[in-house]
This record gives structure tokens, sequence and C-alpha cells, in this order.
């Protein structure tokens, strides 16, 4: 599956790319997430049946000559050193964990890379029980493979958000809570996911502290 939709999601995935880094010098021009939250739909979780995240992507997809989570990491860490040519595959680097505020030094290898990971900002499988069941498979994967959908995080905190919604889980720092949740709807907005009851009412209690907080691009 795979090899069947890369080529279809690279123009996405270019685009998706460019937005992002432009997010801050665009703000003015993108919507309110609140607006977009209340374009979502509010149904109950799908039952998770037939899950398999490689429904989804069989690991990480292309972007241009970099996968996934190279690209990821090379968007979201500072002080990076290659280790390979072209700069692709980051060696080491220094992430501002979102989530915590802490800032890792992060070292690729087999008993170090785990301390930053890259997070599906929401998670596949609460994907899968909102709607995703119903994408079309190149639909999934681009959806797996979103820079709105990455980031790089601490890796502890992300094992413990799981595949939690926001109305289970929000990061530790509060002063992310606007921006994660906008993008959480975000994503939801493009790929046509639905949102719970109790996820709706986590949102808009967090936004009500930011009215004015818009939607990532991308």
């Amino acid at each position: 599956m795979r090899k069947l939709v890369t080529s279809f999601a690279l123009v996405a995935f270019a685009v998706g790319a460019v937005e992002f880094s432009a997010a801050s010098s665009n703000a003015a021009s993108q919507p309110k997430a609140i607006t977009i939250l209340a374009k979502l739909l509010t149904k109950g979780r799908a039952p998770q049946t037939g899950y398999d995240r490689e429904l989804f992507s069989d690991g990480w997809g292309d972007i241009g000559d970099c996968d996934a989570r190279n690209f990821i990491l090379k968007r979201d860490l500072t002080n990076i050193v290659w280790r390979s040519s072209p700069r692709c595959t980051v060696g080491s680097g220094t992430l501002k964990d979102p989530y915590t505020g802490k800032t890792i030094y992060f070292v690729r290898g087999v008993s170090t890379s785990s301390a930053v990971q890259i997070d599906h900002v929401v998670a596949v499988s609460d994907a899968w029980q909102k709607g995703a069941q119903k994408l079309s498979s190149a639909r999934r994967y681009s959806f797996y493979n979103d820079p709105l959908n990455l980031m790089a995080v601490d890796g502890p905190t992300n094992q413990q958000k799981s595949d939690s919604d926001a109305a289970s889980w929000l990061p530790p720092r509060r002063a992310f809570w606007c921006p994660y949740v906008a993008r959480q709807i975000a994503v939801k907005y493009k790929y046509s996911l639905w949102v719970t009851t109790a996820e709706r009412v986590s949102m808009v209690r967090v936004l009500k502290t930011c009215p004015n907080q818009v939607t990532p691009r991308g």
C-alpha cells in the first residue's frame, strides 16, 4: 500500500511542510480554533474492530529524500548534527519540548533515540474510532505522515499520552494546551474526523482561556 500512495501523498506533504513553517507569519489569516471546532461532528466512538496501524502506513512514509520521522526532527530540533549526506538523518540535536517545557538533548542510538519521539497529535487509533475507518487508504496514509499531525516531543510523555484524546489527556505544560487543542481540531477537520461529547467539552474549556487561538496552517 505504501508504494501505491507515496507519490500521491508527497505533494500534500511538501505543501504541508511549507505551510507549517509559515504558520507564525500567516497566523492572522487563519480561522479561530473555536470556529473550526463548531464545524466538527459530535458522535460516540466507533468500535475499534479491525484496527491496525498498517492500515494507515507500514512505517514512516517519505517526504522528499527523507522519511517522515527525520523530516520532523529536522523541523523541530535545533543545533542539529547530521549523520548522513544529503542532510536527512539527524544524528543529534536539541528539542525544546512543547509538552513539558524541558530541553532535551537528542542523540540517535538504540538506547537513546526514544528520548525524543514523534507524536501523532491526533492518535492513530483515536482517528480510527472517529471516522478514519471510512477514509481511503491514501487519505489514511496522508493522515499518518502529515506534518500537521506530527510533533517531536518528550518520549516518556508521549508514552503516557498513548492514544488518549483531549477529554482524557492534555500536555503537562498548561501553556501549550491552546496550541495543542487547536492542532487537534485542525487535523480532525482536515480529515473529516469527529469528536465525542466529552472531547468537545474539554476543547471548549481550554479555548475559553484563549478565544483568539487560531488553527495552524496545513
